[in-house]
């Protein structure tokens, strides 16, 4: 059962149960117990599954392995410590595993020279990084204390002799479980956790997580399932005993009449301010182009202030410029960081005293991730900033900092079924031994990503694996595992199965630019993200000249030069994170709540006094709230989370119906789709389609009736009707390459030589119409459809949208205008970014805002 424990323990409990020498080191370190090892220190001694959220800098990580530090000196001070490994620690990152093992030796050290003697306590590192030398030396004397990374689990679990070492672990920790629960590097731990259950039946489960939600759900997926019963967890949730300043800033009074120059030295100026009034300042960006852009400006504009004392930190940099940038920053060589994602995680870089965010981080968690870099001690205080630099902009971290003070935190998803994982963990699982196909549906089912796994499912899966599909092997994909379906066991098949398994296990792709061409000629390349977000006729900007995608081979994308028309996908697309749904869904009521103020005809001042009251903003950002609306108010009308407005006007060139339903990208993404698909199938036009967090668009140069479409799709029907609508995608090809590397359809290496990823991706299109041919439920296919539909978009929130329209909880109404609303301007203008310079962009939008103010003012006086 899984219960929140609400009473905490007392300092003289755990005082009790300490070893004399931790004791003494601990309360020469720290003066009291804090709250997170009040409540989980005395859970783990009691060998009780326990998963602590606290927020980054409240001890989460010496909370989970103060107790295990206890037992294991009480039993080297008696002379009982076995060779063999008592806890394993697995964390997502390597350079936070490298932090653990620093923070582990250093008060081992302590410990003994409090001791007077050696304790010979061994804490060791296991990752793709760790030399050969090395793990001869774990295999020869195990570490006691093992940290390591999913995949290198993996390994260990399918090695033939250092398994033995792990099959009596007492403790497993997860760290920063959150930020594996979302991805399959979870589901892949999910299971690797259930294996390893199998050896160690009294093995204690911790998860270290920061602010997430549902705990409940995170808890389930830490400790699994037991004969169709859900294990214990206690859940420990202190992810709000910080004190946060939280504050949105606007560089500029006036977010519409204000030029570029003026935005742009505002924006800058305010950013200097902030960082010169700080020690240490971390700055978030959305995409790694933003966060190379902000470096180069604060070192072109203030080049006394910022030379060797800033600097960039993000996945497309080398691994050695990281690192330098994390051990300057830990040193206190660095005024200031700029980053996009790769610091959000709690790798050690030091005292940070303000974290900027640069727009939307597009989830409350993330922000709270984000922020909670600051401050990093327990009783420091958590400083953040939101910088906005647009309206939509502006109501979006308004809602956002509400729900973090509220504590509404945005639902984590946690994938599920995924066909491909469980064929790599299947294989691994028959490497190790032979089991029986029931009791390895049993043991799959234990694991909180695979326990409403059906049996169809894992049957289908089996006899992929081995071998049951003649036609496969004329691609040159054999059986992987062997099965008796006489006797109902399965084990290992070839005497290469161990090589193949442990060269191409993992679950994170393989990646590459893809070359762009027209007809033999290339043009330049575009990142694999890019191109899967890509449909035939897509408009897009590639060395400063428009293209039209029409197909892709391999790793070559084919394209027409059409230098006339607007790019409809923005390069940075790709990048851009998307809006939570339940964070949308709080814009959208603060949208309702606005829009019925303006209908009741409540004043202006009574409007003002609403949005600062709710949005906790200041008087100059309340302003531009209150005009963004009275705006989309008296030229339109106000769509929330309660009413969808389609909004039609014909630009002179094309007619576009614009779909208000602020539901986040990955609904949006969905919603678009089926309604192009619909219009394609009914009404027999090829549309053209734009999405964002706030909507989509459908445009096409003939009229077609969007909202007819829209109309047809069914809440039951919904998952077939996409399905249909990505079957020809290349964002399907892709992620079936993807789902067809993890399940081993395609070995990236083989008899020491790798598939280069263009000839992975050629693979893959072959292997994909063979896999039609046998069924379109093939497993691997069903994976990839699964993928795209569940993790990629959101097909389930999708349904939850249409279910509302049905039940008529959410309203369909249609408008018609001469210009683009203010609300929807930002969506049918997005492209603009790769076709103009920023300033030129500013003042396009701007103009386009005045052209409606200067219809409304005919109407209305202000």
């Amino acid at each position: 059962m899984i219960r929140n424990k609400k009473t905490p323990n007392t300092e003289e409990d755990l005082k009790k149960i300490l070893h004399p020498l931790v004791n003494k080191w601990f309360f020469g370190r720290f003066k009291s117990f804090s709250l997170p090892q009040l409540y989980g220190v005395m859970e783990i001694h009691s060998r009780n599954n326990v998963l602590v959220s606290a927020p980054t800098g409240a001890t989460k990580t010496l909370t989970g392995f103060l107790s295990i530090l206890n037992e294991l000196i009480d039993s080297a001070d008696k002379g009982i410590l076995e060779d063999k490994v008592y806890a394993i620690y697995v964390s997502p990152l390597k350079a936070l595993n490298n932090d653990i093992s620093k923070n582990l030796h250093e008060p081992l050290q302590e410990i003994e020279e409090i001791a007077g003697k050696e304790l010979g306590i061994r804490v060791a590192v296991r990752t793709g990084d760790t030399t050969i030398k090395e793990k001869s030396k774990m295999l020869a004397k195990p570490p006691h204390i093992l940290i390591t990374t999913p995949e290198s689990l993996a390994i260990l679990l399918a090695s033939q002799k250092f398994v033995e070492h792990i099959k009596d672990v007492q403790w497993f920790i997860v760290d920063e479980i959150h930020a594996l629960a979302d991805s399959k590097r979870g589901v892949h731990l999910s299971l690797a956790m259930e294996q390893l259950g199998r050896f160690a039946s009294h093995m204690t489960r911790i998860g270290l997580s920061a602010t997430v939600s549902p705990l409940e759900e995170i808890a389930r997926f830490l400790v699994g399932y037991q004969d169709d019963e859900e294990r214990d967890c206690k859940i420990v949730d202190v992810q709000f005993i910080k004190d946060m300043d939280l504050k949105v800033l606007c560089p500029t009074a006036d977010l519409i009449n204000v030029n570029w120059t003026d935005m742009h030295s505002s924006l800058y100026n305010m950013i200097h301010q902030l960082i010169q009034e700080h020690k240490t300042t971390l700055i978030f960006t959305n995409t790694r182009a933003a966060t190379e852009r902000v470096v180069h400006f604060l070192k072109e504009k203030f080049p006394k202030y910022y030379t060797e004392n800033i600097g960039a930190h993000h996945g497309s940099l080398s691994k050695e410029h990281r690192l330098d940038i994390e051990t300057r920053l830990r040193e206190g060589k660095l005024k200031c960081v700029v980053c996009s994602t790769s610091l959000e995680l709690g790798i050690d870089i030091g005292y940070i005293d303000l974290v900027v965010l640069l727009s939307s981080p597009k989830s409350v968690a993330r922000a709270l991730q984000r922020v909670g870099r600051s401050g990093h001690k327990l009783h420091d205080v958590t400083k953040g900033r939101l910088i906005v630099m647009d309206r939509d902009d502006l109501v979006e971290c308004g809602v956002l900092l509400k729900s973090a003070i509220d504590k509404r935190i945005d639902r984590i998803h946690i994938p599920t079924n995924c066909l491909d994982i469980l064929s790599q963990q299947i294989i691994g699982i028959a490497i190790e031994e032979k089991i029986h196909v029931n009791e390895l549906y049993k043991l799959i089912k234990q694991s909180y990503c695979y326990h409403n796994l059906s049996r169809q499912d894992f049957n289908d899966v089996v006899d992929y694996l081995a071998g049951k599909y003649i036609s496969l092997e004329d691609r040159h994909v054999y059986g992987k595992i062997w099965y008796d379906e006489e006797s109902g066991m399965i084990g290992r098949r070839g005497k290469l199965g161990r090589v193949i398994y442990m060269t191409n296990l993992g679950t994170i792709p393989d990646q590459s630019n893809v070359i762009v061409k027209v007809g033999t000629q290339m043009v330049g390349t575009i990142d694999e993200g890019f191109l899967e977000k890509l449909k035939p006729n897509d408009i897009f900007i590639l060395g400063g000249a428009v293209y039209q995608y029409k197909y892709s081979r391999g790793n070559v994308a084919q394209v027409n030069a059409t230098p006339d028309r607007p790019p409809t996908v923005p390069r940075w697309f790709s990048e851009m994170l998307p809006l939570s749904f339940d964070l949308a869904n709080d814009i959208g009521k603060f949208r309702r709540l606005l829009g019925q103020k303006f209908c009741y005809s409540r004043s202006k001042e009574e409007i003002l006094d609403f949005i600062n009251s709710y949005l906790y903003v200041d008087n100059n950002s309340a302003e531009a709230i209150y005009q963004y609306f009275f705006e989309q108010f008296h030229y339109a009308q106000i769509p929330s989370n309660t009413r969808i407005i389609v909004e039609n006007y014909n630009d002179g060139k094309q007619t576009y119906a614009v779909f208000h339903s602020l539901f986040g990208r990955r609904v949006n993404d969905c919603l678009s789709r089926a309604v192009a698909f619909a219009i394609s199938r009914t009404q027999h036009r090829d549309v053209e389609i734009g999405i964002n967090d706030n909507g989509f668009y459908v445009t096409c140069e003939k009229n077609v009736d969007s909202l007819k479409a829209f109309e047809m799709l069914k809440s039951q029907e919904i998952y077939q009707v996409m399905g249909q609508a990505i079957d020809k995608t290349e964002v399907l090809m892709r992620r079936f390459r993807h789902c067809a590397s993890r399940a081993f359809m395609i070995l990236r290496n083989y008899m020491g030589r790798t598939k280069a990823v263009g000839r992975q991706q050629v693979k893959s299109l072959i292997l994909i119409n063979a896999a039609r041919r046998i069924s379109n439920d093939f497993p691997i296919l069903k994976e990839a459809r699964r993928e795209v539909l569940e993790d990629l978009m959101d097909i389930e929130n999708t349904k939850k949208v249409l279910e509302g329209i049905e039940k008529k909880d959410i309203k369909l109404e249609q408008i018609s205008t001469n210009l683009p609303s203010p609300f929807a301007i930002n969506l049918v203008s997005q492209g603009l970014s790769d076709v103009l310079k920023m300033e030129d962009k500013i003042e396009f939008l701007n103009r386009m805002h005045r052209q409606v103010l200067a219809k409304i003012g005919k109407t209305i006086k202000f």
